[in-house]
């Protein structure tokens, strides 16, 4: 008897702190956001008709298979006026997709003569639904939806980039 009236209080206190636990957190269907850094690894600018500079903005390059299909996803943000330029092997239609993608984007569609060709705007983030280019294009710029009625980039446009690392 002298050894339960010892463990009466102890399983009084366990008893308790199980009730007060949190309970575990609903399911969730979205997957869960990283913060994962922005690289500046290159300059890019949007050239006016005369050559001049129209904005400048600061670019991560995808330019392998791994980079280009992370792309964007499971990022909350982006600095002020930043993109991710892709850059394929081929001039060809492109096709991506915003599943996992929690930003609304503006996509520039652009050839192998550094013009815009097609362009995207405010596409639905988080969505599986495919944004292909009307023409063919080798590289294409994600930057944050608004962007280009910002700045009137418009079908024509000229653009011009360094890449830090050559």
């Amino acid at each position: 008897m002298h050894f339960l009236a010892r463990l009466l209080p102890f399983a009084c206190v366990m008893v308790l702190a199980a009730g007060c636990a949190q309970p575990d957190a609903p399911p969730t269907d979205e997957p869960p956001t990283v913060d994962i850094p922005f690289t500046d690894e290159g300059d890019l600018t949007f050239l006016l008709d005369d050559g001049t500079e129209l904005v400048k903005i600061d670019i991560e390059i995808a330019a392998d298979d791994s980079s280009r299909t992370r792309g964007l996803m499971q990022r909350t943000s982006l600095p002020d006026r930043s993109g991710m330029l892709f850059i394929f092997e081929q001039m060809q239609p492109q096709t991506f997709w915003m599943a996992n993608t929690p930003l609304a984007l503006d996509m520039f569609f652009i050839d192998d003569d550094s013009t815009v060709v097609d362009i995207a705007k405010y596409v639905r983030p988080m969505t599986p639904e495919n944004t292909s280019s009307k023409q063919p294009a080798q590289y294409v710029l994600e930057v944050v939806a608004g962007f280009a009625d910002s700045y009137g980039i418009t079908e024509g446009t000229r653009l011009r980039w360094t890449d830090e690392e050559q």
